[in-house]
């Protein structure tokens, strides 16, 4: 198996050197950036496996570099996880529903760092290699997550990665109610914390993309994908 490469996007050159010294120990190959404007760069050019993006960074700060790579094709399906100095839970909830996997606040020791990443690639190696199904035909979608599209009537949609995610569970469970804290389970993972309303948040979104009559709200439990 290649060495999985590890992007990291930071503007403090001492932690950038910290970080890629432990990462190789691990086994790990590391592309480096000092600013989210060479960071998107680099990730669209080299596609690493995983990003560790800071948020506070010049020219382009993490936030708006997590939206552009997942608005994008090329880097939509590459995992992110923050870490940085901002510990207020309104900027943890922002960077979670702006699409990262995981989030992180400094200072962290780097044997703890190096499991959370691990336990992001492991989360998504298994999907990868559990998931039978690649092609979903509900209604009038075709949902693709080989090439993680929707269609629709020959118009192609290319949702943030959450936002697929979470449809594609959905639709593979159609007539199922399914409960906000399994879909977040599912979706983002039993070990990341994030609230409730941010599945509200990416089933609004759905929506605002494919219409409202794919998923309806099922009062005070959750959600159902029609059938």
């Amino acid at each position: 198996m290649s060495e999985q490469a590890i992007l990291v996007v930071d503007d403090e050159q001492d932690l950038l050197d910290l970080i890629e010294y432990n990462l190789k120990k691990e086994g790990f190959r590391v592309l480096r950036a000092e600013n989210g404007k060479e960071g998107m760069r680099i990730a669209k050019e080299k596609s690493p496996d995983l990003v560790l993006l800071d948020i506070m960074m010049p020219k382009m700060d993490g936030l708006e570099v997590c939206e552009l790579m997942r608005k994008d094709s090329v880097t939509s399906h590459i995992p992110i996880i923050f870490l940085t100095a901002r510990g207020d839970e309104n900027t943890e909830i922002e960077g979670l529903n702006r699409g990262a996997d995981d989030y992180i606040t400094k200072p962290i020791s780097t044997k703890k760092l190096i499991s959370r990443i691990k336990a992001v690639l492991r989360r998504f190696e298994e999907s990868a290699e559990t998931e039978e199904v690649h092609r979903l035909e509900v209604h009038d979608l075709v949902i693709d997550k080989d090439r993680y599209l929707v269609t629709r009537n020959g118009e192609d949609f290319q949702l943030p990665r959450k936002e697929f995610e979470l449809l594609y569970y959905m639709a593979s469970r159609k007539g199922l109610v399914l409960d906000r804290q399994k879909l977040l389970n599912k979706v983002w993972g039993d070990n990341i914390y994030v609230v409730d309303r941010t599945v509200d948040v990416h089933v609004r979104k759905i929506r605002e993309k494919l219409g409202d009559h794919y998923i309806e709200t099922v009062k005070g439990v959750g959600y159902r994908f029609k059938e």
